[in-house]
């Protein structure tokens, strides 16, 4: 491996540890709360809208992109 490319490798892992990225599932009241929470302490990057579950679940599913530091 070049040295380049060891460089960009580390870089890229870096770039990776600095976020988590999860789905999150629950009803819409309580995925507002935890969204509200994530924002309020600057971790929230990125929320997707609301996808329902399908069928007769009133359940929601959201993805999250948070920062970890």
């Amino acid at each position: 491996m070049t040295t380049h490319a060891r460089a960009r490798a580390r870089a890229n892992n870096q770039r990776a540890n600095q976020y988590t990225e999860m789905w999150i599932v629950g009803n819409p009241e309580d995925l507002a709360v935890m969204i509200h929470a994530a924002r309020i302490t600057g971790r929230l990057v990125y929320v997707s809208a609301p996808h329902p579950m399908g069928g007769d679940d009133t359940r929601h599913r959201r993805y999250l992109r948070l920062r970890t530091s």
